[in-house]
């Protein structure tokens, strides 16, 4: 039987598992696989199935934010997903991180799609083998990384970004920066959080890919073909990185 959001089945998906908030980063790493398959896109939800190295491996996307990344989450799980890694783009708190990736280990919970499956108290921490796997993967390929502890959040005009509206209600983003500065938060997306602790709850391997495209509040960004191809790599990375993780290359 099919699911209800994703229109996936267990015939229909790998093992192994890359999550894109980007449905269209999706169309990129299917460009890198052997015999790719559109499985289905449907809302925001983009999927193939394909071979990497002859390894089976699955691509879709989650949109923006936590609660639609729970549904890709559970939809892979009950297709029988058990490697999930999520690749996506991050802003980073730390000046000079431009282009380089960041790995968390884990992420500080300031979503709220979590907490309606477990207390506000259960970490979101990555698989650290994976974690390291991914550490070397981005060294071999000639990127630079970082490691720490990343924040997701769910208002991005109300939290990482200004607005119209947030100008109006005075909100002040650089109280929130901070403050996350202060306890040494490197980077701060929307879905992180969420993925890492239901793979947890799944007791299936999960970590975080990201590379940095912003800094804080959008004072500084990658554009143009220096977008473009730190995507790629993000994408020839996250397929390598878990490639290794399955074959210890």
């Amino acid at each position: 039987m099919k699911t209800l959001y994703m229109n996936v089945d267990s015939t229909d998906i790998a093992k192994n598992v890359l999550f894109s908030g980007d449905p269209w980063r999706v169309e990129t790493v299917a460009g890198y696989l052997t015999d790719p398959k559109r499985v289905a896109f449907k809302r925001e939800f983009n999927t193939y199935t394909g071979t990497y190295k002859g390894m089976p491996v699955t691509v879709t996307s989650t949109g923006i934010g936590a609660p639609s990344a729970a549904i890709a989450m559970e939809e892979m799980y009950e297709a029988g997903m058990e490697v999930a890694v999520r690749m996506g783009t991050v802003m980073s708190l730390r000046e000079g991180t431009l282009g380089k990736f960041i790995i968390p280990y884990a992420s500080m919970r300031m979503e709220k799609t979590s907490a309606t499956y477990v207390p506000e108290g259960y970490p979101a921490v990555a698989d650290l083998d994976l974690v390291q796997c991914m550490n070397q993967t981005v060294k071999r390929m000639g990127g630079e990384y970082i490691n720490g502890i990343g924040c997701s959040m769910d208002g991005f005009y109300s939290m990482m970004h200004d607005s119209r509206l947030s100008k109006e209600l005075n909100i002040d983003m650089s109280v929130m920066f901070e403050k996350l500065k202060n306890i040494r938060i490197c980077g701060v997306d929307m879905e992180s959080s969420c993925i890492l602790t239901l793979g947890q709850l799944m007791g299936i391997k999960a970590c975080v890919l990201t590379i940095v495209t912003v800094l804080e509040n959008l004072k500084d960004a990658l554009e143009g073909e220096e977008r473009i191809a730190a995507e790629d790599l993000l994408c020839r990375v996250a397929l390598e990185g878990i490639y290794n993780y399955r074959y210890h290359v």
